[in-house]
């Protein structure tokens, strides 16, 4: 016994690639990254597609940024009180409608994805591209989109590239802002938005806005969906009475 702790060699390279993405000024290649860690560039290949698939990172123009699963961790140890709240109506959600359920913030400028409820039988989507660059082919980012007004709109749209995620995607801004739902929805109710495997094949998403009002009068916009299989768009749409009941209990919880 030497008393050393084993050691998986392939975690390590692994956080060593997430060390060289989030220390990088730029978006670097494989090539870069294997060049930075001393890698071959097979392994660094393999090792790339596993932390893309797996969320902590993302492909963007050739190169590799952070992908969502790390700014979550990162929102897990900053938001742990606002996750507590908010778990318990996602997770009805979820039960109710037997589909995986998320809420995002609008914060910053950007979508931040608070939580994810989900289970075996109705998994969550592979987010194999961030929020920060697919907001428009997402319903979040599309319900979010929504329930800003047109200043709001077009400053978000003018600093996000409409990358062409799937055939379904739509990548023309005015066609876009053409299509989101007025503020308030018909009636004066919250709209109901739909990515009709706009940002994964075979995939479909309904989501719904929230607006927060905070003590002092201080608002804020999220946003909570649903994800399911396409050929179960319809139905879950049909449930948009249940997603809107769970936006209004999570706007109050965000309040507080």
């Amino acid at each position: 016994m030497t008393g050393q702790p084993t050691l998986i060699t392939s975690v390590q390279r692994a956080l060593r690639l997430l060390d060289a993405v989030g220390s990088s000024d730029r978006r670097p290649t494989a090539k870069a990254l294997a060049r930075l860690t001393g890698e071959k560039l097979p392994t660094t290949y393999h090792l790339l597609r596993t932390l893309v698939h797996e969320g902590y990172l993302r492909r963007v123009d050739g190169g590799y940024a952070l992908g969502d699963r790390v700014s979550a961790l990162s929102a897990r140890l900053l938001d742990r009180p606002l996750r507590q709240r908010v778990r318990p109506a996602l997770s009805d959600l979820h039960e109710m409608l037997h589909a995986a359920a998320y809420l995002v913030l609008y914060r910053d400028g950007e979508l931040e994805l608070v939580d994810v409820v989900d289970s075996p039988s109705a998994p969550r989507v592979d987010l194999w591209v961030g929020l920060a660059a697919s907001g428009h082919a997402t319903a979040l980012g599309k319900a979010v989109l929504s329930a800003l007004d047109e200043d709001g709109r077009r400053d978000y749209l003018a600093r996000h590239e409409l990358a062409d995620l799937t055939p379904y995607t739509l990548t023309d801004r005015r066609a876009l802002l053409r299509r989101l739902p007025e503020r308030g929805g018909p009636g004066g109710g919250a709209p109901v938005v739909v990515d009709r495997q706009e940002y994964s094949l075979g995939i479909a998403c309904v989501a719904t806005p929230l607006r927060v009002v905070r003590a002092g009068g201080e608002e804020a916009v999220a946003a909570v969906a649903i994800s399911v299989d396409a050929p179960r768009l319809d139905g879950a749409r049909r449930r948009g009475g249940d997603l809107a009941r769970a936006a209004r209990r999570l706007a109050l919880e965000l309040a507080t």
